[in-house]
C-alpha cells in the first residue's frame, strides 16, 4: 500500500525540539482508543498513509471515530491473512493516528487519509464489539541528541538517496523532500515509510525505543535493498547488452543476404540450407518426418547463425538425413555366425548374447514355417 509524507517545513522545525512525536507535549489523548488492525503495514509517527477498509467492524469503527475526534489507535496484525484479528492477535505497539479523509467506494469499501501521530503501547482491551477498543499508553522515542545519532540519520539520507536514484518511477520531489529532513527521528520514520521492507521489520521500527537503535536497523535494511537494486541493474544491463548485440549481428547479416543476392552470390547459410533440404528429398523419408524436416529446415533459414537455437536444429536435421530411412539389407539369420560375431564384439554379457541368439532363432524359425507353408 502506497503512502504519502504530509509534512510542512514548520512543522519539522517544531519537531526536532521534541523529546519524542510532534505533538506530544501539546496533545491530550483519551485513556482508551478504538483499535484498527491493520493487515500487511505498519504507520508511523509523523506520516500520512491512505488505507482501505473494507471489514464491516471496522467501517463502523471509522464512522465513529468521524463523528467523535476522529482519533484511532492503529495496530499490526501479526498474521496479514485473518481479516478479523483478535485482542491476542496483534502486536503490543501501534500509532496514534488521526482520521483527516473519507471516502465511501462504490464498491462499499472505505478509503482514509490517517495522519500518524504518536506510539502508544497496547494496554487492557475493554471492548471487542463492535469493534476493538483498548487502554493506551504514550511510549515516546528516546530522541539522543548526539553525534552519533546524527551521523547515522546522514547514512541512512545518503542510502535512501542511492535507492531512489536506481528507481526511475520515484518521484525526485519526494525524494528530496525526504533527504532534506534534519531530525534523525523524523529521518528514521520518514525513510521506513517509503522503503520496502518485511512486516516485522517495519514493526521492529516502530518499537525500538532508541532513535539510534532504529537507524541502525534501517541503514541494514537500506543497504541490502541498495545491493539487490545494483545486482538487479546490473543483471539488466547484462541481458540488455546480449540482446543488442545479437539484434546487431542479425542485422548486418540480413544486409550482406541483401548484398549478396544484388551480387548474384548465395552465403554460406542459404547453401547449407539448400544441401539440407537435397538430403532430405534424397533421404525419402516417411511423410511424417520429411513435413517434420522441412519446418525445422524453414526455422534454421530464418535463424542468425550465432543463435543458440541454430546448432540445436543443425543437430538435429544432420541426425535425421543420415538415418537409413529407405536403405534396406538382407538379414543374415545363421545361429553360428551370430554367435561369433558376438563372442568376437563383446566379452562377457552371455545372458544378453543368448536372448539375442533366441530372438534370431525364433524369428528364423517363423521364416521357415512360412516357407514350408508356401510348399
Amino acid at each position: 500500500m502506497s503512502a504519502i509524507l504530509s509534512q510542512s517545513s514548520d512543522n519539522e522545525t517544531a519537531s526536532s525540539d521534541l523529546p519524542s512525536g510532534s505533538e506530544s507535549s501539546t496533545q491530550k489523548y483519551p485513556d482508551a482508543l478504538p483499535i484498527l488492525p491493520l493487515r500487511g503495514l505498519v504507520v508511523f509517527p509523523n506520516n500520512s498513509v491512505p488505507l482501505t477498509v473494507g471489514v464491516p467492524r471496522s467501517i463502523k469503527l471509522v464512522d465513529d471515530a468521524m463523528n467523535g475526534d476522529k482519533l484511532v489507535g492503529l495496530v499490526a496484525a501479526i498474521n496479514p491473512e485473518l481479516e478479523t484479528p483478535g485482542p491476542n492477535e496483534l502486536y503490543k505497539v501501534g500509532t496514534i493516528a488521526t482520521v483527516h479523509r473519507l471516502l465511501r467506494a462504490p464498491d462499499g469499501t472505505v478509503r482514509l487519509l490517517v495522519q500518524g501521530i504518536e506510539r502508544f503501547r497496547l494496554g487492557k482491551f475493554v471492548q471487542e464489539e463492535p469493534y476493538l477498543k483498548a487502554k493506551i499508553h504514550l511510549a515516546p522515542e528516546l530522541d539522543e541528541k548526539n553525534i552519533e545519532t546524527d551521523a547515522l540519520a546522514r547514512n541512512a539520507r545518503d542510502q535512501f538517496q542511492q535507492i531512489t536514484q536506481m528507481i526511475p518511477s520515484f518521484p525526485e520531489e519526494l525524494a528530496n523532500s525526504i533527504i532534506s529532513l534534519e531530525n534523525p527521528l523524523q529521518t528514521a520514520y520518514a525513510i521506513a515509510n517509503f522503503q520496502r521492507m518485511d512486516l516485522k521489520d517495519a514493526q521492529e521500527i516502530l518499537e525500538l525505543d532508541s532513535v539510534y537503535n532504529k537507524l541502525k536497523k534501517l541503514i541494514g535494511l537500506l543497504v541490502r535493498e541498495a545491493e539487490v537494486l545494483q545486482i538487479g541493474q546490473k543483471i539488466q544491463n547484462e541481458a540488455r547488452g546480449e540482446i543488442e548485440k545479437v539484434q546487431r549481428e542479425y542485422f548486418l547479416r540480413e544486409q550482406m543476404k541483401a548484398i549478396q543476392r544484388e551480387l548474384g552470390e548465395r552465403d554460406d547459410q542459404a547453401q547449407e540450407t539448400e544441401e539440407f533440404r537435397k538430403k532430405i528429398e534424397e533421404a525419402k523419408m516417411p511423410e511424417e518426418a520429411e513435413k517434420q524436416a522441412k519446418r525445422e529446415l524453414e526455422r534454421l533459414s530464418r535463424l542468425p547463425t550465432a543463435a543458440a537455437e541454430y546448432g540445436v536444429i543443425r543437430t538435429y536435421l544432420d541426425t535425421l538425413v543420415s538415418l537409413p530411412w529407405s536403405v534396406i539389407t538382407k538379414d543374415n539369420l545363421d545361429i553360428a555366425h551370430a554367435r561369433k560375431v558376438l563372442n568376437k564384439d563383446h566379452y562377457g554379457l552371455e545372458d544378453v548374447k543368448d536372448r539375442i541368439l533366441e530372438f534370431l532363432a525364433i524369428r528364423k524359425l517363423r521364416i521357415d514355417r512360412k516357407d514350408d507353408k508356401k510348399d
